[in-house]
């Protein structure tokens, strides 16, 4: 059954055979089979009984409703799992809201007097260099509260015509330097024929500046870097591919999951792929992941190409 054998013990196959087929919906899953290894005398079905015949399609019956028991039972606690998830993101993302407007308010005026304060004259350099790096750590501050709110889906996107190669090209100029120092090779193909598309250009370039990030952390001793754009009649597509070091399945179940992250404390939020999560979502796109350890990564983000009558303008 399903590429599956179960003998009883000291089973051995037999000239004479009687069969019933397993249907699960419908569907052939497997057969149970009798054989007579021993001389028989010719009755009903060779040498089996009508009796035998009634009894072999009542198991086969009986194993097909055990098999969609368990079916179903799986079935379920899958829905329930996804329940739960959905409730704990659901949940995550409304306290991430919370958080991040009440932190707005003080971070503005972190930032705001530290800036009139850079402004005086006669500081210390001492002074000016600590000011300096207030102003660096709210400003980080501030982009982890963008996305919290991006995960929250408390700012949408103000979609305009954008073309994801023109996005791709400018993240590229970014990491370059990056790249040249760690040792890490560039392949970049971009489709010809890329028809612009309605979105968020700030949100997708962070979609790439994020996916960019996580390549090139996964490949500190250097490797390859491909970058991908297709054009399809319905979506187009970017894919980001790296040679780093990868993730088993444990990791890919929860890459998603805000705040859970593999780096070290200080060195990563766990905002970085559900921010993307989000933002593709939010734009009406899918996100497809492969990995394996020491193999690398690939990701795939699909976007769908609006008719005219879905393009929505900016306000």
């Amino acid at each position: 059954m399903d590429g599956h054998s179960y003998c009883t013990p000291y089973f051995r196959e037999g000239r004479w055979i009687q069969a019933a087929d397993i249907v699960v919906h419908k569907q052939t899953r497997g057969q149970v089979e009798v054989f007579y290894v021993e001389e028989r005398p010719e009755l009903d079905e060779g040498p089996f009984m009508r009796e035998e015949r009634h009894l072999l399609d009542t198991v086969a019956r009986e194993v097909a409703i055990i098999i969609m028991r368990r079916e179903a039972e799986r079935e379920k606690s899958k829905l329930e799992n996804q329940l739960r998830h959905a409730d704990r993101l659901a949940t995550i993302g409304q306290l991430s809201a919370g958080v991040a407007h009440e932190l707005n308010e003080p971070l503005g005026n972190i930032l705001g007097f530290a800036q009139l304060a850079k402004k005086c004259p006669g500081l210390p350099k001492q002074a000016e260099s600590d000011i300096e790096k207030i102003l660096t750590a709210s400003l980080n501050a501030r982009e982890v509260v963008k996305k919290l709110l991006t995960f929250a889906r408390k700012m949408p996107p103000q979609k305009t015509e954008v073309n994801l190669n023109q996005l791709v090209e400018e993240g590229l100029r970014f990491f370059e330097s990056r790249c040249n120092k760690q040792g890490i090779e560039i392949l970049c193909s971009l489709s010809p024929d890329m028809p612009e598309i309605q979105a968020d250009p700030t949100q997708l370039n962070q979609v790439i500046v994020n996916l960019m990030i996580n390549a090139l952390q996964a490949m500190e001793s250097g490797g390859r870097l491909t970058l991908r754009t297709l054009a399809g009649k319905e979506h187009i597509s970017l894919i980001i591919e790296d040679t780093g070091i990868g993730m088993n399945e444990e990791v890919m179940k929860q890459i998603f999951t805000p705040f859970f992250t593999t780096k070290d404390i200080g060195q990563g939020t766990g905002l970085g792929l559900p921010v993307v999560h989000g933002i593709v979502t939010s734009h009406g796109g899918s996100i497809k992941v492969e990995s394996k350890p020491n193999q690398g990564s690939r990701f795939e983000i699909q976007l769908p190409i609006a008719s005219s009558t879905e393009v929505e303008t900016s306000p």
